[in-house]
């Protein structure tokens, strides 16, 4: 018995060796290892290169040489910058309108794309494909009739005049409609036999399966809103409706610019977006995986 388990035992080990040794990347798979590897240095170093100069003296920026570590760590610096402007109220300000808008644009996109997807309508394909066209026109060929629009709205210097603008994303329905293509029709048709309204079988049949898309949506929404910078430059026009990207911008000074408080605050507006990333990654791998199938 005792030898028995000692083969049983030597058998696992050589096992767990075999397995380490294929896991070792060897010829072609090294070469994209390294590539990898590489690709993902560069994207990382921007990254690296922000934290060591929010965290690091002031003095050595201006030094004349090139450290890629700071000579200490200043944690300090994060304090005196959150002071030099009312970072407290823009984080509010971009807060509401990066959660106001993902759910007001997440519930629209939703509900478009269902429509797209799930009703045979006269021009549904013609309305999609030039709904989709507007993703090559750029924003900023749309903003001066959309600030008159929300201008004769009474909408200016109001966090509406962000969020409403941009209620329905082309992107957005795009990805929902693929989605939902792949949910078969058997389960509408069912549930309108037994009598249930198009609302009631979108919100409790069609929306529990599709947490995946939801999660990309949510993603990239939050992302999109918290990082806008264009369109609230034009709407916001008082520095208390200001919103973290604005404050970074007013934080440039015109003959002076301190990149130390600077890139602290650079740094923190990164969280957050860190932080949505985090709760809905599964949802989000998911939601690209299955949407790329269809």
């Amino acid at each position: 018995m005792t030898l028995a388990r000692g083969d049983v035992a030597n058998a696992a080990s050589a096992r767990q060796r075999k397995v380490t040794r294929s896991r070792i990347p060897r010829g072609k798979n090294l070469i994209i290892w390294i590539a990898l590897v590489c690709g993902a240095a560069v994207m990382v170093f921007p990254l690296y290169w922000m934290f060591a100069t929010a965290v690091g003296p002031s003095s050595e920026l201006f030094d004349g040489d090139f450290n890629l570590f700071p000579s200490s760590i200043v944690w300090s610096n994060f304090g005196d910058a959150w002071g030099l402007l009312p970072w407290g109220t823009y984080y509010v300000n971009s807060m509401i309108i990066a959660v106001v808008g993902v759910i007001f644009t997440v519930f629209v996109n939703l509900l478009s794309g269902y429509a797209f997807a799930k009703f045979r309508f006269f021009g549904r394909d013609v309305i999609f494909i030039l709904m989709i066209s507007t993703l090559m026109v750029p924003i900023q060929v749309i903003q001066v009739p959309a600030f008159m629009v929300v201008s004769e709205l009474g909408m200016v210097n109001s966090i509406w005049g962000v969020i409403l603008p941009r209620g329905a994303e082309a992107f957005g329905i795009f990805l929902v409609r693929q989605f939902m293509v792949s949910i078969p029709d058997e389960l509408m048709a069912s549930a309108r036999l037994d009598g249930a309204g198009e609302f009631r079988i979108f919100w409790s049949i069609v929306l529990p399966l599709c947490k995946p898309v939801i999660g990309v949506l949510v993603i990239f929404t939050f992302m999109w809103r918290w990082n806008d910078f264009a369109w609230p430059l034009v709407v916001l026009q008082e520095q208390s409706s200001f919103t973290v990207p604005l404050g970074l911008n007013l934080a440039k000074g015109m003959y002076y610019t301190d990149w130390t408080a600077l890139m602290s605050m650079t740094l923190l507006s990164i969280i957050p977006m860190l932080i949505v990333f985090v709760i809905f990654q599964r949802a989000f791998v998911q939601g690209i995986a299955s949407t790329g199938m269809k």
